[in-house]
């Protein structure tokens, strides 16, 4: 069977949205390692090697916006599609405590056969998907761990990630903020977005609406709570958009 880089939801739906997971997958290719990076399966479960749950996040929150979704279809280690291809993290071989066995070595010639192979395919892909509207609004779901090995736990529930572009960010805060029951991030746990990231490529050059929403994997484990989230969220955001006015 040919390997596909990358798997669309609901490529005919007629909505704005565009829901996307960068780091939906833990799938090594049999190009790479044979199909294993080396690690132990529970280095492979956790969140070094992908988002834990924002896959099934993706899915139903797209069905509930009524607009496509586009999901990797290789882990983060194999190459991360959430980095600029001149970011010296797109091929790690450290992380979060974990050496990955396969990266060790890995020069030029192995960092773009992977390119060619999975990261470049993602991105057209997803640049073709953003293209097929002009007013494409872009949704990019993520999950953290509630501890990096060694550091302190981590409080929030949800984090609302933007850059130069906070016009559904700031919005989509405040009527999270309403919500007893969370504490919610401000470009937190992570801060903004990076340059040549997916964002940057497919939104912040086109001047698209867009928000990357981090939420705790510990929260979204199982596919019953993926849905609630989503469900959750969706009208969160359309009543966000409408606010913001775009």
């Amino acid at each position: 069977m040919t390997y596909e880089a990358y798997e669309i939801l609901g490529r005919d739906r007629p909505s704005r949205w565009l829901v996307t997971c960068d780091h939906a997958a833990n799938t090594v290719p049999d190009f790479v390692g044979g199909g294993d990076l080396g690690l132990p399966a529970e280095d492979m479960a956790r969140h070094i090697a992908y988002d834990v749950g924002a896959a099934g996040v993706t899915a139903e929150l797209a069905k509930a916006l009524d607009g496509p979704a586009i999901l990797s279809n290789f882990s983060r280690l194999v190459i991360d599609p959430n980095r600029g291809e001149d970011d010296p993290t797109l091929l790690m071989k450290l992380y979060d405590g974990s050496i990955i066995p396969a990266n060790r070595h890995a020069g030029r010639e192995e960092l773009e056969r992977r390119l060619e192979a999975c990261y470049r395919p993602y991105h057209g892909a997803l640049a073709a998907l953003a293209a097929r509207r002009t007013d494409t609004v872009l949704v990019s779901v993520h999950s953290f761990t509630p501890q990096l090995r060694g550091k302190p736990k981590r409080p929030w529930q949800i984090g609302v990630l933007y850059a130069a572009d906070d016009r559904l960010a700031r919005v989509l805060m405040e009527r999270l903020r309403q919500e007893p029951d969370l504490t919610v991030g401000d470009n937190e746990p992570y801060t903004g977005h990076l340059p040549g990231d997916a964002v940057d490529r497919h939104a912040l050059r086109h001047g698209r609406p867009n928000v990357l929403i981090e939420l705790r994997n510990d929260l979204i484990g199982t596919p019953e709570d993926q849905k609630a989230w989503a469900l959750r969220l969706a009208p969160m955001l359309k009543e966000a958009l409408a606010g913001a006015k775009l």
